[in-house]
């Protein structure tokens, strides 16, 4: 970390115990504390730093901002974006019609509101977007544009280098929001360690922003061993900051709508790439065209893949073969600004697109709020139900089809109204919250214990993580079942997640460096218990493609609603809103 700051920072050596080496405490005071320096992280740091060079902004990365989150590899294209005459009363028809109706539409509106803004803000950053020769945007398909995207997250991250307000806390893993209950109960700051287990970190903050990504590794993916990790949401997305908010007690929404993605397989890369830049259609293996059979809808594409080859039509491809040379070309060249393995894929083995059709599959399930509806429930300034608390980007819930513009545009909307906010909140004191921040810490030094742990036992972090995706894939509608699952599987599900999460509270590691993964994996098994009480909840089949509820499969309109839960005393407390609730 950084050794000077515009945060105030107070440090000591906790006590010494029975482990190798002490570790370090440190508390910091800022005045806005940004949970994940992702797309969201980063440009609302920026929006606060440029608005109010004198408010302190502290962002907190697991990673290395220059290289993090969903943007780490690169983009080749800017997938929300309001083409000639389009208004952003057209992209939330758009929206609206491909989440199956489950928006916010006052969410959905102020963000595609933003999309202008945010995107020419990068360009000026030094975002190579493409133009035709008249000098628009390059467009890709309805709501997209073509860029030159390798670069896009290091251009953030230099541009949050510019302001001297702005402290970035690098390889920091933040675990748990510190409330206060002098008066209202809000949102005061957060505790977490270093990445190598070295240091315990808490943070005093008047308003904290969760920004921090959705969730992956919750089921069984699609590659084992030690490929597992070839997904396609990033595998260092754990949830962390949708279960900070359920155990503070945050109200949660649309954590049913999953997000399955249609990918290559093997490769798991992007398929929009083929299906918009050169037209490709959807083939079953006997060279049927049956995309229009399911619907164009996100979840209808998906849907349609998974039930030809259960109807034994399958493998399901993209049409490719035919293509031109140059088409060719430049599916190569997209590749590289984003998924590298598709383009060494078709070189290596020679089955180059022009020549064979792209085979195609569904991904395991995730929990994201970038592209369906899943994360915290918000108001139109993205304030959560907690006071102090605010979540942007994937992990605010409500509005679906946010890519990097929305997300970009909902760091900017939290950030502004943070600012508008700060005036009613108050610095919590130091007193008022050391017995919190003593007791997390004590958590952390517990659970190193050199030579106990990590052995391969039956209760190791990895042995446990699996159990998790295997009980989510089997009973909570993961591959395996088609994305199917039913009342009894998912009771089941719930009750061995609650089994493997009461075995997760009881890990020690033996080495520091390993022991944010306990946390991710609490994280997670948190984000399990959530979804399953969500999928409980929804009783009919809204999006085939990402789950089908085998009891209740069809769509029923009284369900023409949020499903919403808030975790108390330990339970969740499951309750409906109506869709233009705010």
């Amino acid at each position: 970390m950084p050794s000077t700051s515009p945060c105030a920072q107070r440090v000591s050596s906790c006590e010494e115990k029975d482990i190798e080496k002490e570790m370090e405490k440190k508390e910091l005071t800022t005045d806005i504390l940004i949970i994940g320096g992702g797309t969201a992280g980063c440009y609302a740091a920026v929006t606060a730093a440029r608005r109010s060079p004198k408010t302190r902004i502290l962002v907190a990365e697991k990673a290395n901002i220059q290289r993090s989150g969903c943007l780490a590899a690169g983009v080749n294209a800017l997938n929300a974006w309001l083409g000639d005459g389009q208004t952003p009363q057209d992209y939330l028809s758009f929206v609206r019609r491909d989440a199956e109706q489950i928006i916010r539409e006052d969410l959905v509106l102020t963000m595609a509101e933003g999309f202008h803004d945010a995107v020419t803000d990068l360009e000026k950053m030094g975002l190579v977007i493409q133009k035709n020769p008249d000098g628009s945007y390059a467009g890709r398909g309805r709501h997209n544009i073509k860029i030159n995207g390798e670069n896009i997250k290091p251009l953030l991250a230099k541009e949050v280098g510019r302001y001297s307000n702005i402290t970035v806390l690098n390889h920091v893993i933040l675990t748990d929001l510190l409330v206060t209950e002098a008066g209202t109960k809000r949102i005061c700051g957060a505790v977490g360690l270093s990445a190598d287990g070295s240091a315990a970190v808490a943070v005093s903050a008047r308003a904290v922003l969760i920004a921090t990504g959705g969730a992956a590794g919750l089921y069984r993916p699609n590659n084992p061993g030690f490929s597992r990790h070839k997904m396609w949401y990033p595998p260092f997305n754990t949830g962390a900051g949708y279960a900070m908010g359920i155990r503070a007690g945050a109200e949660m929404t649309s954590f049913e709508m999953r997000f399955v993605a249609q990918r290559c397989k093997d490769t798991i890369a992007p398929t929009g790439t083929i299906a918009l830049g050169v037209g490709a259609r959807e083939i079953n293996a006997l060279g049927e065209i049956f995309e229009e059979e399911y619907g164009l809808t996100t979840s209808g594409r998906a849907h349609g893949v998974t039930s030809e080859n259960r109807r034994g039509r399958g493998p399901c491809f993209l049409r490719t073969k035919g293509i031109s040379p140059q088409q060719e070309e430049d599916l190569l060249r997209a590749y590289l600004n984003m998924a590298p393995s598709q383009t060494l894929h078709w070189i290596e083995s020679g089955e180059m697109p022009s020549v064979c059709n792209v085979e195609v599959e569904g991904t395991e399930p995730y929990i994201v709020g970038g592209h369906t509806g899943s994360g915290f429930w918000v108001d139109k300034g993205r304030r959560t139900t907690l006071r102090g608390l605010y979540a942007a980007g994937d992990a605010a819930g409500g509005a679906p089809k946010k890519f990097v513009p929305g997300a970009l545009a909902e760091g900017k909307i939290a950030a502004l109204t943070i600012l508008d906010d700060l005036a009613d909140l108050p610095q919590a004191q130091w007193d008022s919250i050391d017995g919190q921040v003593e007791a997390f810490f004590a958590d952390y030094e517990s659970r190193v214990r050199p030579g106990s742990a990590g052995e391969g036992g039956a209760n190791d972090v990895f042995a446990l993580e699996e159990a998790m995706q295997k009980v989510m894939d089997e009973y909570a509608g993961g591959i395996r079942t088609g994305y199917q699952y039913s009342t009894f599987r998912l009771e089941i599900a719930r009750d061995r997640i609650l089994q493997l999460k009461s075995l997760a509270e009881e890990l020690t590691v033996s080495d520091a460096e390993d022991l944010y993964r306990i946390y991710e994996l609490l994280d997670r098994l948190d984000v399990c218990r959530t979804l399953i009480a969500h999928l409980q909840a929804r009783r009919e089949t809204r999006w085939p493609g990402f789950g089908i509820h085998t009891d209740y499969p069809a769509r029923d309109d009284q369900y023409d609603l949020f499903i919403n839960s808030v975790l108390l005393d330990d339970e969740i407390r499951m309750f409906f809103r109506p869709l233009h609730a705010v």
